[in-house]
């Protein structure tokens, strides 16, 4: 699939312009494809990541009528489940990061991952979408997350693009 798209303009769904900055910065020149943003409102799906990813990224493609690519980033406690996971906007906004630490007091298990999907479609619905996953263990105090924030935030460029989750894996999208 990913050779179909060769050359060909894939609208990278986000509302955030530093976010496609970001991508296209990671991704490099050897990605052969032209990277544009769009912010769509897509329905808020609920299931396993994957799904909502193969959900949203279905419903971008078609309102796009083209190919695109759509990022997903969860946070799941072990002691939880995995939740909050693909929820986890919803818990910040509601509880902020002192209350998703308070979730965890009754646990002994504080660990947590955070995952990150990418799901790329060619915007013909009888091809399937492309998920690219990556995941990584993180640490919850939630001092520890403020002052790692606050950290990634002063960094610049390349030394933050290897602190960025989604530059851990995006290569995946690249040329072999």
């Amino acid at each position: 699939m990913a050779a179909s798209l060769a050359g060909k303009k894939i609208v990278f769904v986000t509302g955030n312009a530093k976010k496609l900055e970001e991508v296209i910065q990671i991704l490099g020149d050897k990605f052969p494809c032209t990277l544009v943003a769009q912010k769509i409102d897509l329905p808020e799906y609920q299931g396993e990541p994957d799904e909502i990813s193969i959900q949203k990224c279905k419903e971008a493609a078609r309102q796009v009528q083209g190919p695109v690519l759509v990022e997903d980033t969860c946070l799941c406690f072990n002691a939880l489940g995995g939740l909050p996971g693909p929820y986890i906007k919803w818990f910040l906004e509601k509880l902020k990061p002192e209350g998703l630490h308070q979730l965890l007091a009754g646990f002994e298990d504080k660990s947590a991952y955070a995952l990150c999907t990418f799901a790329l479609s060619t915007g013909d619905p009888s091809q399937p979408v492309l998920l690219f996953r990556g995941q990584t263990s993180v640490r919850t105090h939630c001092d520890l997350l403020q002052e790692q924030n606050k950290k990634r935030l002063e960094l610049a460029g390349p030394d933050r693009d290897a602190t960025r989750l989604p530059g851990l894996w995006l290569g995946s999208l690249l040329p072999a």
